[in-house]
């Protein structure tokens, strides 16, 4: 079993270089279609090929979500997903061996409560968290309180990122650094932002961290292209959208997302 805290997500991204290929990141919010579904469509994408997991902790206000993920997030919320049954998933996840990371809105952290997240999510054997809505410059009790447990803290940056942020922001980050390719809310595009390769280009020009590229990939090809350049592929909306066209059928939408999932996994192979 991989070890838990930060150093699992380096193992996972050092596992991939050896095999000179990029990593694969799937992204599923926790309650969708239920809490045992999500955690069982969770544990197939990982049985398919990803490398580590995103458990997306519902929100009310997802800013940077595109309607795909939000249709979902908001069936989880109004079916009374909470933070415990995030964790409860996570703890799942790290049972099965798998790698898994909080993707959390700050809001919903900070009510819970800094310090007792950061308890919580080790105890569950969480690798850290990803915090789109938060810059490290006002994170400073997440900060400490992740370092504290060794959870990875992974911030963001995008093409609009000046140089001088690129760098404060990969400082703070442990793990990876989570590339933005396009300006916008997520959502799985025909083509991969054109401005991401360059951006990662800029990332790796202030930091050793490895630098995962999301927003708008869904394909094998476009995996291909992205694994071509980055360390690592994140993929959200397509796997979200095999869930949702299930309409229900839980053991259908995991098979449409095997299938996806295996497809994406050969993507990051292609040399």
């Amino acid at each position: 079993m991989t070890g838990a805290g930060q150093g699992a997500v380096a193992e996972v991204f050092d596992h991939a270089a050896r095999q000179r290929r990029a990593a694969l990141v799937g992204y599923l919010p926790a309650g969708y279609p239920s809490v045992a579904g999500a955690a069982e469509a969770m544990l197939t994408m990982v049985d398919a090929g990803a490398d580590l997991v995103e458990v997306g902790l519902p929100y009310s206000d997802p800013l940077m979500d595109g309607p795909v993920i939000q249709r979902a997030v908001d069936a989880a919320l109004h079916a009374g997903t909470t933070t415990a049954d995030v964790l409860r998933t996570v703890e799942r996840l790290r049972n099965h061996g798998a790698v898994a990371l909080v993707m959390s809105y700050w809001n919903p952290v900070e009510r819970y409560g800094v310090e007792r997240f950061a308890r919580d999510l080790q105890a569950a054997g969480g690798a850290g968290v990803i915090t789109p809505d938060l810059i490290p410059d006002e994170g400073g009790p997440w900060l400490a309180a992740a370092r504290a447990r060794d959870l990875a803290t992974v911030f963001l940056v995008a093409p609009s990122s000046t140089d001088a942020r690129l760098a404060a922001t990969a400082a703070a980050c442990r793990g990876f650094v989570y590339a933005a390719s396009t300006m916008g809310v997520t959502g799985a595009r025909a083509q991969v932002g054109s401005a991401a390769r360059d951006l990662v280009a800029r990332t790796r020009a202030v930091t050793d961290l490895p630098v995962g590229v999301g927003l708008g990939v869904s394909t094998r090809d476009q995996a291909a292209e992205v694994a071509s350049f980055a360390d690592g592929v994140i993929v959200g909306s397509a796997l979200v959208r095999t869930l949702l066209d299930a309409d229900g059928d839980e053991p259908a939408g995991r098979r449409a997302l095997a299938t996806l999932t295996a497809s994406l996994a050969a993507g990051v192979r292609t040399r």
